[in-house]
């Protein structure tokens, strides 16, 4: 008999608890994935014994922190902060080719329901690899790690905004490059969307301390940090296990 998953805790109190969601896992029951049998809200509920309320979502594909609320009132008030832009979100993520040093991306996105909404998406690049492995026309392959500050909080924002500026996410589908995609499952044996929520940083709505939560880098994500050379980024250490 399969063993229940017990999700990574990497934050909690009295009135809140983080994981670092694993790639792959629902926050809850969706529609549009009738295949998933398992989900962050139901798996962590059962781990707690008590009832929990998902502050955000995060993609299915997309590791890394993950917000619940221990009562209503504190899920009112994080939600609020969400809302006015209040809350630090940092993303880690491995793009195709060499990024900007530094950018940001304002271009609206087209919601679920077809309304246009503003989005606006910083990044940073972190480093920059030329790898000796052919691709297309190409004799090397090159690719970038951009630490990424999303303004707003569209559904697949900054997957939508990587397509957009001709860099998208490595793993991503469908907004990525299938032909990267299948590379990093041929070669590396890859699956993995190489995208990360790396931490937030928030006021707590009942201490009112400056809460900030970091989650390591999961197993695949730090594969492809090692293949790439980024292992000794000073920006990377803090979100290595120790």
């Amino acid at each position: 008999m399969l063993l229940p998953l017990l999700l990574p805790i990497i934050y909690q109190d009295l009135d809140l608890v983080a994981i670092n969601k694993p790639h792959g896992l629902l926050v809850h029951r969706s529609r549009i994935a009738r295949d998933a049998q398992e989900f962050a809200l139901q798996l962590l509920r059962d781990q707690l014994g008590q009832t929990v309320y998902p502050v955000h979502r995060i993609d299915r594909k997309t590791g890394g922190v993950l917000l619940f609320a221990l009562s209503p009132e504190v899920l009112s008030a994080l939600q609020t902060q969400f809302r006015e832009n209040t809350i630090d979100k940092q993303y880690l993520a491995i793009v195709r080719g060499y990024a900007d040093e530094l950018g940001g991306i304002d271009y609206a996105l087209e919601n679920d329901r077809g309304k246009v909404q503003e989005a606006f998406t910083q990044y940073k690049t972190l480093a920059q690899t030329e790898l000796n492995v052919p691709f297309g026309k190409h004799a090397t392959s090159r690719y970038s790690l951009v630490l990424v500050k999303p303004q707003t909080g569209r559904y697949h924002q900054i997957r939508k905004h990587f397509k957009h500026i001709f860099h998208p996410i490595i793993g991503d589908r469908p907004h990525g490059c299938n032909k990267q995609n299948r590379l990093f499952k041929e070669r590396w044996q890859m699956n993995t969307m190489l995208l990360h929520a790396a931490s937030l940083t928030f006021i707590h709505p009942i201490s009112s301390e400056q809460i900030l939560i970091k989650a390591p880098l999961q197993s695949e994500f730090q594969r492809m940090i090692h293949l790439m050379g980024w292992s000794g980024l000073e920006e990377i250490r803090a979100f290595l296990p120790s």
